[in-house]
């Protein structure tokens, strides 16, 4: 039951769309420009950086509080299962009728939130891709497979190497179609 509740607590919460919250506000609909993602990078480019990063730390908050309260709470895997749920909500939020983001911020924070020992490497694989590529995409997905290699490395248990492969499965085929363009564009 524990792990149904936190399943729903983090799906529901998780599909809670900040980029399009503050959009709305500002008069503007991320669905119909630019990238058409509701997530803090196209935010950022449409309503300016500042909002971008208020979106970023919104949607890791978004993944961070219901693996922390699950973890803390209930059971470690409780707070697996309640911050994989935050990511898949994120990426399919019924709230904007089953389209979302990409879920790399809200991953952050589910990392953050059941793994904070793990944060400061899957941070250091996002800049170090960024600084190398300067494509925000290929950082992401690197950063998400950074996860599987943390647990391999930690010689993580089984549910986390699951979890982890879970999470790095959801953001790389949400960047899928990022990759087909750069593949046709060669």
């Amino acid at each position: 039951m524990t792990l149904l509740l936190a399943a729903l607590a983090g799906y529901l919460l998780g599909a809670v769309s900040p980029a399009t919250l503050l959009a709305r506000r500002a008069g503007a609909d991320l669905r119909a420009s630019g990238s058409g993602n509701p997530g803090a990078t196209n935010a950022g480019r449409l309503l300016g950086r500042r909002v971008g990063v208020v979106v970023a730390l919104l949607d890791v908050l978004k993944g961070v509080v219901p693996a922390a309260a699950f973890g803390l709470l209930a059971s470690h895997d409780a707070g697996l299962v309640a911050g994989f749920a935050a990511v898949v909500g994120h990426v399919t939020s019924p709230y904007l009728r089953g389209r979302g983001g990409k879920g790399v911020a809200t991953a952050a924070g589910a990392v953050l939130g059941s793994h904070p020992l793990w944060a400061p490497f899957v941070l250091l694989a996002w800049i170090g891709v960024v600084a190398a590529t300067r494509w925000v995409a290929l950082a992401s997905v690197a950063a998400a497979l950074s996860i599987v290699c943390v647990a391999v490395v930690a010689r993580a248990p089984l549910a986390d190497l699951v979890w982890a492969l879970a999470i790095a499965s959801v953001v790389a085929g949400r960047h899928r179609t990022n990759f087909l363009r750069w593949w046709r564009a060669r």
